[in-house]
């Protein structure tokens, strides 16, 4: 180890509160630019009813957080996404088990919706707690993190995480057979996501990585930096909002308020694709510690 270098030790209870405040507020606040989009979505719609419907959704987002409320009934599967830096020691308990209790404590004391059961054939019972969450733990690449822990809480409702979509394309496709197939979709999907929606794409990796990457991407709240798939977040956008579909499936031109992209390395064998549909309740909170 480097002379300059120190652990820094984190208390597991730390993360525990840490992670109980982010979904707590995620579940009853969405982040600015989710907001900003439904406000301009609802200036450039041209439905009057789809306009309409995203008037009440705004007001239905300010009546949760008068009150103090969940957004949405479907408090969601607690994802949590986390860059653990290389410095970093959590004491007294491990780290998934501590992310578990700030969920526990989320749900249970927060009075939140508890959607998760113990078996997903056999035996469907409710863990009580909704844990455990998915966790994706990955060491943070930047030097000036070495010392944090970062930590992105992202509950997920499955009345749209059921519309999502994976695809093991060849090499031989291209960006039109990308956009057929995310387009399709989202076509499929129809009003049963609750549009207007954020669609998360990845492109690259393999099976599971795919996966990753398009629940990824809507954490994202920018362009993708490189411009061949910025470009390509623009004619998905448009070719989705092209459907018709519009907010809650009443029609209109808001069928999506963003696609965005996240692309890996990939074997020379193959090109998958994997689409991660979110609602406009597009939940997310992050914490550094």
């Amino acid at each position: 180890m480097n002379c300059k270098d120190t652990i820094r030790i984190i208390p597991a209870q730390a993360v525990s509160s840490c992670v109980e405040k982010l979904f707590l507020r995620a579940n009853k606040e969405l982040p600015e630019f989710v907001r900003k989009s439904i406000a301009t979505a609802k200036t450039t719609e041209k439905s009057q009813l789809g306009a309409s419907v995203l008037t009440i959704l705004e007001e239905n987002l300010e009546s949760a957080k008068r009150h103090d409320i969940p957004i949405c009934q479907d408090t969601g599967m607690a994802v949590v996404f986390v860059k653990l830096g290389r410095n970093v020691h959590i004491s007294e308990a491990s780290l998934e088990d501590a992310i578990n209790e700030g969920v526990r404590r989320a749900y249970v004391d927060g009075l939140l919706r508890l959607s998760v059961v113990k078996d997903p054939l056999y035996d469907r019972i409710n863990t009580g707690d909704n844990t455990p969450a998915v966790i994706h733990i990955e060491m943070s690449s930047d030097p000036e993190n070495d010392d944090k822990l970062i930590i992105t809480a992202a509950p997920k409702g499955f009345g749209s995480e059921n519309m999502s979509f994976i695809k093991m394309m060849t090499p031989a496709a291209g960006e039109d057979d990308i956009a057929k197939f995310v387009v399709d979709c989202v076509a499929n999907a129809g009003s049963n996501p609750c549009p207007p929606i954020f669609v998360g794409v990845g492109i690259g990796g393999n099976f599971e990585k795919c996966a990753l990457l398009a629940k990824k991407a809507l954490l994202r709240e920018s362009r993708n930096p490189d411009p061949r798939y910025a470009s390509l977040e623009d004619r998905l956008l448009f070719e989705i909002n092209k459907l018709g579909i519009g907010p809650q499936g009443f029609g209109g031109d808001t069928t999506a308020l963003a696609v965005m992209i996240e692309q890996a390395p990939t074997h020379i064998a193959g090109l998958p694709v994997a689409v991660n549909i979110n609602c406009h309740v597009s939940r997310h909170e992050t914490a550094v510690l």
